[in-house]
């Protein structure tokens, strides 16, 4: 009778637990399988991934991905709540294994059924709901204390031994007073941030300074200049964090006033209040009257977000319009924003959108190149895996076996059936033997086949076509049938300035619709200023 086959699936739920958690998830679930006849044939997992929603999880989508293509017959967890803690997505989960002919077993609950799943899906629900309700609570308490709760906060720092309670970090504190002096004494926001990128002070996040670290949202009250801890007030949960059920990320939402938990901490202030009141008039008297100019939102262009620039990498916006052709024209974001790029050079965005348009007509009008590369390497990575399987599963069975000869060797010099001579003969060969396969075993491949989605091929000409033809009227390219065909197809376009003094925009394109979230990058360029320069590769 052949073993089932069986796939290993583990998660763990945030970056503060250990990375052997699911390492010790794997073991448990391969001494089970073993214990259970399994042949273990694929090993899933996700690390610091919540419960709480199957959305960003790769593991947990290409083992329900594999399960489509009968790569296994069972799968193994430690607990149901591995799989989700969602009353939606666990019946959803084993709904669909189900359908696909795969069986659910837990360690600790065995076999899962409907009646099991529904249980175990409200009680984890119910365990989310109480969890948040008792941080909270904790929360609420350490405001009362004076304490801080949230996350570091620039210009303090923690003191060692005293959770949530902080100190003021002279450093960074004299940083925020210069910001608050500056902003008194008539710079804008971004000045301030490109003079503390070239004054090279570290920022509270990331790389640089920018405009936004300054000022921050008047939603969402953030910023240096709207932070009233600087003036010795702590003030917390003006926002909520919420999942979204569509896409699983989390999203803000602000909660009424009442609901604000507030206490003095004098002894954290930086700036008196004066000070504080008087630059937060005026970063509001800016955001109000260059809010004045328009209410109206700019309309998303082709390239909108997808623009790159080549010194940096960052993100290129509008500028400006040209004085005499009134085009529109960009810049780097970056180098606008905090100084932190030194390529200013503005660019006409006509010019920049005509040729990536041109170069993708040229490109798709042969999409059945693109076709069949991706034929190809379907086959090819289907036929790496499908050896990589069949070795482990060989391996597997290998171990399997040795593990039970050295069991029954054990077992015979435990009965004294045998001579303790006779077992050292034979017990040490086994288990070099043993030690080998599990060396071979840790360098066998576990990667997850990328298969094609189902219809992929129909879709994919079906989206170069109607792009193709599209492209043909430059008028419509702000359609959202087209915007979203392009966006399928056009990961993003760097500009590149060219020793001739031209534009080049490289266009980059993924397969991610054909092939899944690993593919590889491909890239062609277009010459932006004069004329079409063919691509050096497809899309």
């Amino acid at each position: 009778m052949q073993s089932k086959r069986a796939a290993i699936y583990a998660r763990f739920s945030t970056d503060l637990q250990n990375d052997r958690s699911v390492d010790d998830q794997i073991d448990l679930c391969r001494e089970f399988a073993a214990k259970s006849g399994f042949v273990v044939a694929r090993t899933y997992f996700d690390k610091a991934r919540t419960g709480a929603s199957i959305f960003g999880r790769d593991g947990l989508l290409s083992l329900m991905d594999d399960a489509k293509a009968n790569a296994f017959d069972v799968v193994v967890v430690e607990a149901l709540d591995r799989l989700s803690r969602d009353q939606e997505d666990l019946p959803g989960i084993y709904k669909r294994l189900t359908h696909a002919g795969v069986e659910i077993i837990a360690v600790h609950d065995g076999a899962a059924d409907a009646i099991q799943i529904g249980i175990r899906g409200l009680v984890s629900t119910l365990f989310l709901a109480d969890l948040k309700n008792k941080i909270r609570r904790g929360m609420t308490g350490v405001i009362k204390d004076g304490r801080h709760a949230g996350g570091r906060a620039y210009g303090y720092r923690p003191t060692p031994g005293q959770p949530g309670v902080m100190q003021i970090h002279e450093p960074e504190a004299e940083i925020v007073r210069r910001i608050y002096a500056e902003v008194i004494a008539g710079r804008n926001s971004r000045e301030i941030a490109g003079a503390l990128n070239r004054d090279l002070v570290t920022p509270p996040r990331g790389a640089t300074w920018n405009s936004s670290t300054i000022c921050g949202s008047a939603q969402r009250g953030n910023g240096i200049i709207r932070n009233p801890l600087y003036t010795g007030r702590i003030i917390w949960n003006r926002i909520r964090m919420v999942r979204d059920p569509e896409t699983g990320k989390r999203v803000s939402r602000p909660n009424p006033q009442e609901e604000w938990r507030e206490a003095d901490a004098p002894h954290l202030a930086l700036v008196d209040n004066e000070t504080y009141e008087t630059a937060l008039a005026i970063i509001e008297g800016r955001a109000t009257r260059q809010g004045g100019i328009s209410n109206t939102r700019r309309p998303k262009r082709l390239l909108s977000g997808i623009l790159r620039c080549e010194h940096c990498g960052g993100g290129m916006s509008i500028h400006d319009r040209h004085k005499d052709s009134g085009a529109i024209r960009i810049r780097c974001s970056r180098a606008t924003e905090s100084g932190a790029c030194t390529n200013e050079r503005r660019y006409r965005l006509d010019k920049i959108e005509a040729a990536v348009i041109s170069g993708l007509k040229e490109q798709l009008a042969h999409p059945e190149l693109l076709a069949e590369y991706v034929r190809v390497y379907r086959e090819e990575r289907r036929a790496e895996i499908a050896d990589a399987v069949r070795d482990r599963a060989a391996l597997e069975r290998k171990l399997l076996d040795l593990n039970g000869q050295l069991d029954r060797l054990m077992q015979a010099l435990t009965r004294g059936v045998l001579p303790i001579e006779v077992i050292e003969a034979q017990y040490k060969p086994l288990e070099g033997e043993r030690d080998r396969i599990k060396s071979q075993l840790a360098t066998v491949s576990q990667s997850p086949a990328i298969e094609l989605h189902p219809q992929a091929f129909g879709q994919y000409k079906r989206t170069v076509e109607n792009l193709a033809a599209r492209l043909n009227d430059l008028d419509d390219i702000t359609g959202a049938e087209v915007f979203t065909s392009f966006r399928e197809l056009v990961h993003s376009v760097v500009i590149r300035d060219r020793p001739d003094g031209r534009v080049e925009a490289e266009v980059i394109g993924h397969l991610s619709a054909l092939i899944g979230d690993r593919a590889e990058m491909l890239g062609g360029r277009v010459v932006a200023e004069e004329g079409f320069e063919p691509p050096t590769q497809g899309l």
